[in-house]
């Protein structure tokens, strides 16, 4: 750890695992508690400092995981309570946080306390919980607002009353079985704090918290531009989301946290506004926010360097930690994004020297499980698609599926020993035969070796201090930049031809280096 980031959290490598997808330890074709356990020695081998959990708590897997039906135990899909006590256990004792998703803008509406509320009259308690209203015209027929859904469709559904008659209409940012909490009632935080304590309590050393920037809704819920916004898309304007309420929300989560000092949270703050984004780590608010501009730029030098300028400025004036990623359960995989049909190999090449630029930033690094491995997104067919969002936007978006595939460990043929079962919860392609972990590890050229030697150069080398970095003159297409304290020099090669390195010795490089020259589509570290 560097003097500079004298915090865990503030220069980790954070690794998201998707446990559904990760390891499948009983043999039902999903992945658990019991795999990641498992797989234990091959992340310490990774030498990643965390572990960034989707969600295991207990939930019917609408949204597979992220509609949650009880927010203080683990689902048995998963292994139950024990299995995490388990894991938080073996994972400290090799030097591994747990960090873990925490959902506060939503639960099941399984949860009791939804089933509650439906059964109870509009105005009680029960439903003060969440966000019931009346519907508009004569009957009650449309609903409250043009509100639609993140996942497609409106973000309302009616009720039907005890006597069979349409009653309110229920809020529902997500699918309509992920039912909007109320945050004007006192209620839902003092459950949320009962849930934060219950996890710190048991080793957890920090949140992901879903959907950061909502929770909060507009006086009147107001009607939206509907053609300003795309399905699993929100603007800076969109009212559904970063409405000012939601920062007295993150104050008192943060005071929670005070209380454990070494614990943490990640915001997802889809934010683009860097002084708007900033606000939501302020000294009493989040630790860390999901900077995602990395994540969805395109592999072109000047896209890049501006991802990075923003994403530093937007936590400067709060001297706030960034954040780093390329990709996560909700992105196409950076394999994918990054390729060009005009050169087959382009795509991995990208990816790999992008993961030298991120890991050379200052702050704190996010990978997403199988990145290591350069896996690209997998194209399904249409009747293994299992995101919502295929069947709420009517078959016309594929959904986050194609970035979830189980992971390939080893042997020729799926299901790759992530399963005994050869029926995965979705299909392995069998084309990642030469992506599988077993193939790679003794590979000194493979991307996971490729993973393995930065990441440990990044923990070892002095020359990766510094909380800024300043910019290098760089040919056309390329970017260079030089960490302000250790002086590591990360230098980006985007353009069609092979460029000369600036001076210093080469400490790794993405792809060979062609004459003393750094190749198109690669990354090198200099000292």
């Amino acid at each position: 750890m560097q003097s500079d980031y004298p915090l865990w959290w503030q220069n980790a490598v954070f690794y998201q695992i998707y446990p559904r997808s990760f390891s499948d330890n009983n043999g039902d074709g999903v992945g658990d508690l019991a795999g990641v356990i498992d797989k234990l020695g091959y992340l310490e081998l990774l030498g990643i400092d965390a572990i960034w959990l989707s969600p295991v708590m207990k939930s019917p897997m609408a949204d597979h995981g992220y509609d949650v039906s009880d927010p203080r135990d683990v689902d048995p899909l998963f292994g139950g309570l024990e299995a995490l006590d388990l894991l938080i256990a073996e994972a400290h004792g090799r030097g591994i946080k747990i960090t873990m998703d925490l959902v506060p803008n939503h639960t099941s509406d399984q949860h009791a306390w939804f089933v509650e509320a439906l059964s109870a009259e509009p105005g009680s308690p029960a439903r003060e919980r969440y966000i019931f209203r009346d519907g508009k015209g004569e009957n009650g027929d449309e609903p409250p607002n043009n509100w639609p859904s993140v996942f497609g469709g409106p973000a309302w559904t009616r009720t039907t009353g005890p006597d069979g008659e349409p009653g309110q209409w229920y809020l529902h940012l997500f699918a309509p079985e992920q039912p909007d909490l109320n945050w004007d009632n006192p209620e839902v935080f003092a459950d949320l704090e009962r849930t934060l304590r219950f996890w710190l309590d048991r080793g957890v050393d920090g949140f992901r918290i879903d959907v950061a920037h909502g929770m909060a809704k507009p006086d009147g819920l107001p009607d939206m531009d509907h053609e300003a916004f795309g399905l699993l898309t929100n603007d800076d304007d969109d009212p559904r989301f970063n409405n000012d309420g939601v920062h007295d929300i993150h104050r008192l989560i943060r005071g929670v946290l005070d209380d454990y000092p070494d614990a943490m949270t990640v915001g997802e703050i889809w934010v683009k506004d860097n002084t708007r984004f900033a606000e939501y780590v302020r000294p009493d608010e989040l630790h860390l926010g999901f900077n995602f501009r990395l994540a969805k730029v395109g592999f072109d030098s000047e896209e890049i360097r501006e991802a990075i300028e923003h994403s530093l400025e937007a936590v400067a004036t709060v001297s706030g930690t960034p954040t780093w990623t390329l990709s996560n359960h909700d992105v196409e995989r950076e394999v994918t994004r990054y390729a060009d049909d005009t050169d087959p190999r382009a795509g991995l090449d990208r990816a790999r020297a992008m993961i030298l630029v991120e890991l050379a930033l200052p702050g704190a690094a996010f990978i997403y499980n199988g990145a290591e491995l350069g896996l690209p997104n997998a194209e399904l067919p249409d009747e293994a698609l299992q995101d919502p969002v295929w069947e709420r936007s009517g078959h016309t978006e594929r959904g986050r599926d194609g970035c979830r595939i189980p992971l390939p460990w080893e042997g020729e043929t799926p299901p790759f020993a992530f399963s005994s079962n050869t029926k995965t919860w979705l299909p392995i392609p069998p084309e990642w035969s030469n992506l599988t972990v077993e193939s790679q590890l003794e590979d000194l050229e493979s991307t996971l070796s490729l993973y393995r030697l930065a990441i440990e150069l990044r923990k070892t080398r002095p020359e990766f201090a510094g909380e800024s970095i300043e910019w290098y003159g760089a040919p056309p297409g390329c970017l260079a930049f030089r960490r302000s304290l250790g002086k590591l020099v990360c230098a980006l090669n985007a353009g069609p031809d092979p460029i000369g390195l600036p001076p210093g010795e080469l400490l790794l490089s993405s792809s060979p280096l062609v004459d003393g020259k750094l190749p198109p589509n690669a990354a090198a570290w200099l000292v």
